[in-house]
C-alpha cells in the first residue's frame, strides 16, 4: 500500500480474496452459452483465445518467479544483494490481479468493437504497426508518466507501493495500485486499438504484444543479470532499444534515474540515465562466486511439498504447509509430474534458498527425492549417492558445516573438512525444555531413536519417571541407563501420564491418552490433531533472530520465522566454531546447545 493511498488504489475485487476469479464468470458463462447454442465451430478466434491467453500469462509469470528465485539463490550474477521478507511476498501476492483486468478488458473490447470479432490469426503488417507504435508513443508517454509518478504528490499516493520492494522479483513489475494499471492499459491499448482501426489487427499480434510486455517486465525485475554482452557487441544500437535487469534495478535503488519502460533511449535523450548503468551491468555479468559457510541438506516430504519450496509458488511457500487446502488437491497432476521429472532428471541436490545471519552465509540444498522414496530399498543406493555427492560438493566449495545426518560418509571420508551435523543435541534440548519443570512422570511413545534415548536418559537423571509400553524398546533403554537412575524407567501398559512424548502415533493410540494430555513431538513430523481436549505442541523448533535475512518461506508446517531445531543446530555449530561432527552416536550436550541458541537470539516456542 502507498504511504498515503489515493483514489482507486484498491483493486475492485480485493475483498474477494482467493475467490476473485469469480469476476471472470461472465466470460465463462458466455462461452458456455455460445458452445451450447452454436457449437465449437462457430466460436470466433478472438473470443476463443481470451481465457487460454490468460492461463498462458499465469504460467509465463510463474516460470519467471521460479527461475529468478533459483538463480538469486545460487547465481553469482545476482544484482542487489538484499533479502526479501514476508511483507514483500504478501504485498506482491496479488500479481495476477492485472491478468484478470487484462481478461476483462479483452472481453469488453470484444463485445464493443465489431472488428475485433473478425480478426485473423496473424497479420505481419499489423505486428509491424504495433512494434512502431510501442517504440514511439507508448515508450515516450510512459517515460513522462513515470517521471510524473515520482513527483511527491503521485509517488506518496500511488507509486511508492511499487517501490516498497528494493530487491525485486519478476512479479514486482506488476505490483501497482489499480489506478496505475488503468493508465498502463490505456497506453498499451494505443498500438492494439490502432491496428483495429487500420484493419490489420490480428489475434496473435495482440497475444504476442502482451507476452512481450510480460517478458520484458519480468526480465527487468528478476534481480539477476542474464543479457549476454555479445548481443550489444553484434548490434550496438540495441542498448537504446532494450534495457537489462541491472539497468532497471538501478531505478529501484536510486529512484531518480532510468525511468524508461523497456527502451532506454528516452533516458539518454533527457539525460536521466544512471551513470553507473554500464558498470553495474559489467560487474553483475561477471559476478563473484559465493562460498556458503553452512549448507542445510533437505528433501521434499509429500508430493505437494514441491510447491512449498521457495522456488515453487511464492504465496504457498510463505505460509505453513497445509495439504488439506482445496487448491493443493487441484494441483495434484502437477505434483505427480514434478515427482517424475525429479526422479528422472534429479542427478544432484539443487540450491533452493540463501539466507544470512550477520556475516554467516547459508544455503539450503534439496535432494530431488521425496520422503516415501527413502523407505524404498531399491532407492537407497541412489539416494545415498545423491547425499554423498552433496557432501563432497559442499566440502569442495569450502563450507564449514553441512546440516544433515551422514555417519556413513564420515567414516568413508575421514578427511572431510566440512562437519556433518544432525542437530540431535539441540532437538533433545528443545524437547526437554517443552516439558513442564514440575512434571513428575511422562509417557514415552517412541522408537529407539537417538533423540528418544537422549531425552529418556536426561529425564531419568532429573528424577522424572519415564513410562514406556513396548517391552522391546523398554528393555533396550533399560540396558543403557545408569544403574542409579534405572528405577525412573518403568514399563507399564495401563498407566498413562498427562505428558506424552511421541514420534509416530496413530489415531487409536491417541485416544488412549487421558483428557487434557499434552502431546510433545520428538521427531521432525507433526502429530495429526484429532483430540480437542488435548494440547499439541509443535515439533522441536525455535523462533529465529530478527537479524536473520532473506526469510520469506516457511519451513514445511512451521509458522513464519520459525526454524526446526535440527536446522538451527547447524547454524550454532558455525556460529560457535565447533569443529566436531554431530552424527552417528556423537551428540552435542543438550544444555550446551540450548545455551548457545539462546545466546544467539533464538527464542523457544513454548515455555515449560
Amino acid at each position: 500500500m502507498a504511504t498515503r493511498p489515493g483514489p482507486l488504489t484498491e483493486w475492485p475485487w480485493q475483498r474477494l480474496g482467493n475467490f476473485k476469479y469469480v469476476v471472470m464468470a461472465p466470460v465463462v458463462v458466455d462461452g458456455a452459452r455460445r458452445v451450447m447454442s452454436r457449437g465449437w465451430g462457430d466460436i470466433d478466434l478472438a473470443f476463443a483465445l481470451i481465457l487460454p491467453s490468460l492461463l498462458l500469462r499465469i504460467l509465463h509469470n510463474q516460470i519467471w518467479i521460479s527461475v529468478a528465485r533459483y538463480q538469486t539463490a545460487r547465481s553469482k550474477h545476482r544484482i542487489v544483494d538484499r533479502g526479501i521478507e514476508f511483507d514483500q511476498v504478501d504485498r506482491e501476492s496479488g500479481w495476477d490481479d492485472q491478468i484478470i483486468l487484462n481478461g476483462l478488458i479483452f472481453y469488453v473490447g470484444y463485445l464493443l468493437i465489431p472488428s475485433a470479432r473478425l480478426m485473423p490469426l496473424w497479420r505481419m503488417d499489423g505486428a509491424a504497426v504495433i512494434a512502431l507504435l510501442h517504440a514511439g508513443p507508448v515508450e515516450f508517454l510512459y517515460y513522462w508518466f513515470h517521471r510524473a509518478l515520482h513527483h511527491h504528490f503521485l509517488y506518496s499516493r500511488y507509486h511508492s507501493h511499487h517501490h516498497s520492494s528494493i530487491a525485486t522479483e519478476p512479479i514486482t513489475s506488476v505490483i501497482h495500485p489499480f489506478a496505475e494499471h488503468l493508465v498502463y492499459y490505456a497506453l498499451f491499448s494505443i498500438p492494439t486499438l490502432s491496428t483495429l482501426y487500420l484493419g490489420n489487427g490480428s489475434v496473435l499480434g495482440f497475444v504476442l504484444y502482451i507476452a512481450y510486455i510480460d517478458f520484458m517486465n519480468n526480465m527487468g525485475h528478476c534481480n539477476f543479470e542474464l543479457v549476454p554482452k555479445w548481443m550489444f557487441q553484434v548490434f550496438p544500437p540495441l542498448k537504446y532499444l532494450m534495457y537489462t535487469p541491472s539497468f532497471h534495478s538501478l531505478h529501484h535503488t536510486q529512484f531518480r534515474t532510468n525511468y524508461s519502460l523497456f527502451m532506454p533511449f528516452y533516458d539518454y535523450i533527457y539525460n536521466t540515465m544512471d551513470k553507473s548503468s554500464d558498470q553495474l551491468y559489467e560487474s553483475s555479468l561477471k559476478g563473484t562466486e559465493e562460498t556458503p559457510d553452512l549448507v542445510h541438506l533437505t528433501h521434499m516430504t509429500n508430493l505437494q511439498s514441491a510447491y512449498h519450496l521457495r522456488i515453487g509458488f511464492a504465496s504457498i511457500a510463505s505460509k505453513p504447509s497445509d495439504s488439506s487446502m482445496w487448491y493443493m488437491w487441484v494441483l495434484w497432476p502437477m505434483a505427480w509430474l514434478s515427482m517424475v521429472l525429479a526422479w528422472i532428471y534429479g542427478s544432484s541436490a539443487f540450491v533452493v534458498e540463501r539466507i544470512k545471519l550477520n556475516k554467516l552465509k547459508m544455503q539450503t540444498w534439496a535432494v530431488p527425492r521425496y520422503n516415501f522414496q527413502y523407505g524404498l530399498n531399491w532407492e537407497r543406493e541412489s539416494i545415498n549417492d545423491l547425499i554423498e555427492k552433496a557432501i563432497l560438493d559442499a566440502d569442495a566449495r569450502g563450507a564449514k558445516q553441512l546440516n544433515g545426518s551422514g555417519e556413513l560418509f564420515r567414516q568413508k571420508y575421514p578427511k572431510l573438512r566440512v562437519r556433518l551435523v544432525d542437530g540431535s543435541g539441540l532437538a533433545t534440548a528443545v524437547v526437554l525444555k517443552s516439558i513442564p519443570q514440575d512434571a513428575k512422570e511422562v509417557f514415552l511413545h517412541a522408537g529407539p531413536s537417538k533423540i528418544a534415548c537422549a531425552t529418556a536418559f536426561a529425564l531419568c537423571e532429573r528424577g522424572v519417571q519415564v513410562i514406556m509400553n513396548p517391552k522391546k524398546e523398554y528393555d533396550m533403554l533399560k540396558s543403557q541407563v545408569a544403574d542409579s537412575e534405572a528405577r525412573y524407567l518403568k514399563h507399564s501398559s495401563n498407566h498413562t501420564p498427562q505428558i506424552w512424548l511421541v514420534d509416530n502415533i496413530d489415531d487409536k493410540e491417541q485416544k488412549m491418552a487421558p483428557r487434557g494430555a499434552i502431546f510433545v513431538p520428538i521427531s521432525q513430523f507433526p502429530i495429526k490433531k484429532i483430540r480437542k481436549d488435548c494440547t499439541y505442541f509443535s515439533t522441536p523448533a525455535m523462533k529465529i533472530p530478527e537479524t536473520m535475512q532473506n526469510i520469506h518461506a516457511c519451513e514445511n508446517w512451521l509458522p513464519r520465522r520459525v526454524m526446526s531445531a535440527w536446522r538451527i543446530a547447524g547454524i550454532l555449530h558455525a556460529l560457535e566454531g565447533w569443529t566436531v561432527h554431530e552424527c552417528g552416536n556423537a551428540m552435542v550436550d543438550a544444555e550446551k546447545a540450548w545455551s548457545a541458541a539462546i545466546r544467539h537470539g533464538f527464542v523457544p516456542l513454548t515455555k515449560a
